[in-house]
């Protein structure tokens, strides 16, 4: 009994499955799998990238509101390429693009730096949001190219009934259990492409907002400026 058992434990095992399966089950279940590999991929670099841009555009932040001189601060950190760092350096373009003119027009600088400033904001999430449309695929299609995998499955198990002439479930198990692994493996994708695209989507909506307000400020900073320009 023992010797059975264990037998029947390896050929329901992941691995038994996936040989006894046939060429399209199998394909089904290797692009299940490529994907999890790469919704995985794009999770953890995802992750990490956020974490070190939110790190960044704070430090960034509490370095730019403690400056005394606007331009002495351009000056020495113009080349970072941190999301803040970009929208003051458009601002700073368009201030010194606008304030060039020898008239000054004070209400059309100032629809031009918030132009310039929340342009940049919008560059700068369609930037970090790259590759989250690959974990919404995902997590859209997988159960269903899953279910395809079910279905051929459970036609395979029809046929070789009708072959074998017999309903014992020693014919049918094995189909069975074939198109029930293409299923699994289809949630085993969906299920964290998607929960990670709804925290990740949260997380560049939290950013996005940050960005926005970092923007209204220097554009106040700057309105009080041009107050002072003769």
């Amino acid at each position: 009994m023992n010797l059975k058992l264990s037998g029947g434990s390896e050929m329901m095992s992941p691995v038994a499955l996936f040989m006894q399966a046939d060429i399209v089950v199998k394909t089904v279940m290797i692009g299940l799998i490529l994907a999890s590999i790469w919704t995985w991929a794009i999770i953890i670099g995802h992750w990490l990238r956020i974490k070190k841009v939110a790190r960044e555009n704070e430090r960034f932040e509490r370095d730019f509101w403690k400056a005394q001189d606007i331009d002495r601060f351009h000056e020495a950190h113009a080349r970072e390429d941190w999301p803040s760092a970009k929208i003051f350096a458009a601002g700073i373009a368009e201030w010194r693009r606008s304030t060039a003119n020898k008239v000054l027009d004070r209400d059309g600088t100032r629809a031009r730096l918030a132009v310039a400033m929340h342009g940049a904001v919008a560059a700068e999430i369609d930037r970090l949001s790259e590759r989250l449309n690959i974990l919404a695929t995902v997590g859209s299609v997988a159960p269903f190219v899953g279910l395809f995998g079910t279905v051929w499955g459970i036609m395979r198990s029809f046929n070789d009934i009708a072959g074998a002439n017999n309903t014992s479930l020693a014919v049918v198990a094995p189909g069975i259990a074939e198109a029930l692994f293409a299923t699994a493996l289809g949630l085993f994708a969906a299920i964290p492409a998607v929960i990670a695209y709804n925290r990740m989507t949260h997380g560049i909506n939290r950013l996005e907002a940050r960005l926005g307000r970092f923007a209204d400020g220097f554009h106040a900073t700057l309105s009080r400026e041009l107050e002072r320009e003769g």
